[in-house]
């Protein structure tokens, strides 16, 4: 419904334009917006994100509030939940996700709401022509990420915060349980980058000794320590123009996060046994499935590291929360591991999506291959071949 205090406040202050703010990434689709309705009955505002969107409203700048559902930081639902507890005075009128135009109330029963409806209908030689709606400047349904699969929201979501972000170099953090697919979203980032014809250069950070860890990642010289019998590189230096992907930065030692947070403010590094410092063009992307936060409190990681690594945070969604998305999975894993033509029984493919899916899609890979094996000569995979 619409709030009854907005209507008021127009009646008693007609002379003043009410505050009209326009929240979309897409920048094309807020200027048309603001150019049909520059007509001085409106005191317009723009924001890209739903965190810009709340500090303009909450101000005290909005009174009705045009929004894009697709905001590249917040869900639409939690947008509105913020927006109410911080400005309930404003309104909330979305966006068409396909024309992008205003979805107003017709008849609209509150008098500002109508006016806004008479200014959208009112023809103008001089308006430009609608926009193609996009979302984040790209396809309404973003094109998968390079070796993932999913159309489910979760996974579309998932694609246009990737395809959003793979244009900058700004650092991104990869959040999520085991088994979601860090490792992909990581080098989806790198391949649809400027940087994809430079190295994509991956290093566990749980997966090598504390003792050669720092070597691995600042490279040494002839003799720094036993065994150095040549210099080397590191893995930050070999990543040089491209993408280095810290996985698992959770497990960092705090002794080096010291000097990774150095190389991220300054671009350099410097060698072990040496006092140069070499300059490097490097895009860095990591990922944990560690709550960060928790061992920030705990004093096991560095507050200024992570407001470093996370300045872009993508969330990756559980296989449990986008439970559509295990067929296509079973099928593109059958292609996979199957050496002839095979079929997945629909038996089969009610238990696998009965499953609750604890360790993700890695799970879901490994039982699929699994059953290939005991299928042996069969025409298709069926329940008891599923070994959950």
């Amino acid at each position: 419904m619409i709030n009854a205090r907005l209507a008021a406040r127009a009646h008693a202050g007609a002379d003043i334009p009410t505050g009209l703010l326009i929240v979309s990434p897409n920048e094309s689709l807020r200027k048309y917006l603001a150019a049909q309705l520059q007509s001085g009955r409106w005191r317009l505002e723009e924001a890209a994100s739903g965190a810009e969107a709340l500090e303009k409203a909450e101000s005290g700048k909005a009174s009705i509030v045009l929004l894009d559902n697709a905001l590249p930081d917040l869900h639409a639902d939690e947008f509105r939940s913020l927006l109410q507890l911080q400005c309930p005075q404003a309104e909330v009128v979305p966006l068409h996700p396909q024309s992008g135009e205003p979805i107003v109330p017709f008849p609209a029963s509150d008098a500002t709401l109508q006016e806004l409806t008479r200014e959208l209908e009112r023809p103008n030689p001089h308006k430009p022509a609608p926009p193609p709606v996009s979302r984040f400047g790209l396809a309404e349904r973003p094109q998968a990420l390079p070796n993932m699969v999913g159309d489910t929201p979760a996974m579309r979501h998932l694609c246009s915060m990737v395809q959003l972000v793979a244009q900058r170099d700004t650092a991104v953090l990869l959040l999520g349980e085991t088994g979601t697919g860090k490792d992909l979203v990581a080098r989806a980032l790198h391949e649809l980058s400027p940087r994809k014809l430079k190295p994509f250069v991956v290093i566990n950070c749980a997966a090598i000794p504390e003792a050669l860890l720092e070597a691995e990642l600042f490279g040494y010289v002839k003799g720094a320590f036993t065994g150095a019998v040549q210099s080397r590189i590191g893995r930050i230096h070999a990543a040089q123009g491209g993408t280095l992907f810290l996985d698992e930065i959770g497990d960092l030692p705090l002794g080096l996060q010291s000097k990774l947070l150095r190389f991220l403010e300054q671009g350099e590094v410097q060698r072990l046994g040496s006092t140069d410092t070499l300059r490097v063009d490097v895009r860095v992307v990591a990922a944990t499935n560690a709550e960060l936060l928790r061992q920030i409190k705990e004093r096991q990681f560095r507050e200024d590291l992570f407001y470093r690594l996370s300045v872009f945070p993508i969330s990756l969604p559980p296989l449990r929360e986008r439970i559509a998305d295990v067929v296509p999975l079973a099928h593109s894993f059958l292609r996979m591991y199957s050496r002839r033509e095979l079929a997945i029984s629909q038996e089969a493919l009610a238990r696998l999506q009965a499953h609750g899916w604890p360790g993700n899609v890695r799970e879901l890979r490994n039982v699929i291959e699994r059953a290939c094996i005991l299928a042996q000569s069969e025409w298709a995979i069926r329940p008891e071949h599923i070994i959950l």
